[in-house]
């Protein structure tokens, strides 16, 4: 039998072994967002509702609103780094309809602390002439992305592509091999080149032979990728004004074999491209957010003007394209200029890219693109 005393000094030496978990030293706000129904309709989308995967550089988070003169005091909730806390309180109404709102954010320690500033703005309005000029690589750097400078300087990410959804068939292509990449040898600097590309394995596998290049104004949703590819294309962003016209310059070439949705060759069948927009309303008449996806972007009831290039011809040489937006129903004006309508506009080097029919290497070059939109008290 052990005496007592050894089992106490046992104990000690035991307890003396286990060290106390050191505090969180980090002090970072992961994510934020603003939840509720009734907050919604001050959002042009439900996407501008959170900010998720906040860089761990950033000192300034940006909440984009449809009109900033009517927003009330806004909670806004954040997710913060393991045993951080946040002043003003996580979730607290605060009124930023007159400039940012600092918060700081300190450790589980105490010992370190960040200040961010949290600022919600009014959307920059979209700009009528694009030439393709702003691209980059993604923060994966995998694939491009297309933005437009706004007034103040900064970023507009209003284009998209499908090019993460062809992340999942070749994970291991080079950005430059992508279906939507930038090109040199546009009429003046860069253009856009959008090209047909075969998904290999992962496409025989799934039924999806082909990625055509797209590129469209909206974003894209990759949580649909593997299981409805059509939800993938978000079409469209708000705008106030009408569009009454679309020009610029293209060059196609269609690929040598036309493959249906299963691969198998479709003789006597040649490749087309497709330039389209439409204006649709963004809500109904419950005030539910309406987004048009690649299923029914030329067929919802939603659709208030509809433009499409009749006939794209195979050209090696660049030629002009122009397209007029068509449609009799009324447009609200007091809706318009609350960014009540959204504008999608598409480009594919496959027309029906979009059920996986088409052909490998079809080429489609677009730049110098240009929306004209109707003048005020123009009838």
């Amino acid at each position: 039998m052990r005496h007592p005393y050894f089992l106490v000094v046992l104990t000690i030496l035991l307890a003396s072994c286990i060290k106390d978990e050191p505090l969180n030293t980090e002090c970072d706000i992961l994510a934020a967002w603003v939840e509720g129904e009734e907050l919604s309709r001050h959002f042009s989308q439900e996407t501008d509702m959170r900010l998720s995967d906040v860089s761990s550089s950033a000192d300034q988070l940006t909440f984009t609103v449809r009109q900033l003169s009517a927003l009330p005091p806004m909670p806004v909730r954040f997710t913060l780094t393991p045993g951080a806390t946040i002043v003003p309180a996580n979730g607290s109404k605060q009124d930023f309809s007159h400039g940012p709102v600092e918060y700081t954010v300190t450790s589980e320690d105490g010992a370190w602390h960040r200040t961010y500033k949290v600022e919600f703005r009014e959307a920059a309005l979209p700009g009528s002439h694009h030439d393709f000029e702003g691209f980059e690589l993604n923060n994966k750097g995998k694939f491009y992305v297309w933005y437009d400078m706004t007034g103040d300087g900064s970023k507009d990410f209003i284009w998209a592509t499908g090019n993460e959804g062809f992340m999942f068939a070749s994970p291991n292509a080079a950005a430059s091999d992508y279906p939507t990449v930038p090109d040199e040898n546009g009429i003046d600097g860069y253009c856009v080149r959008l090209t047909t590309r075969s998904t290999g394995s992962w496409g025989k596998a799934f039924k999806k032979p082909i990625a055509a290049g797209n590129l469209f104004l909206g974003n894209f949703n990759s949580k649909f990728a593997l299981t409805n590819t059509l939800q993938t294309t978000e079409m469209g962003i708000p705008y106030t004004k009408e569009p009454v016209r679309v020009r610029g310059f293209y060059k196609y070439t269609p690929g040598e074999v036309f493959t249906d949705k299963d691969g198998k060759t479709v003789p006597d069948r040649t490749d087309e491209p497709s330039i389209y927009a439409v204006l649709y309303l963004n809500h109904d008449a419950e005030g539910n957010e309406v987004m048009l996806h690649g299923d029914d972007v030329l067929s919802s009831p939603y659709i208030v003007r509809k433009a499409q290039v009749a006939e794209l011809p195979a050209t090696t040489e660049w030629q002009p394209f122009e397209m007029n937006f068509e449609g009799t129903e009324p447009i609200d004006a007091e809706l318009l200029a609350d960014r009540g309508y959204n504008l999608a506009l598409v480009f594919s080097s496959s027309k029906t890219g979009d059920t996986f029919e088409g052909s490998v290497g079809s080429t489609l070059y677009i730049d110098q693109v240009v929306i004209s939109f109707k003048v005020k008290n123009e009838k």
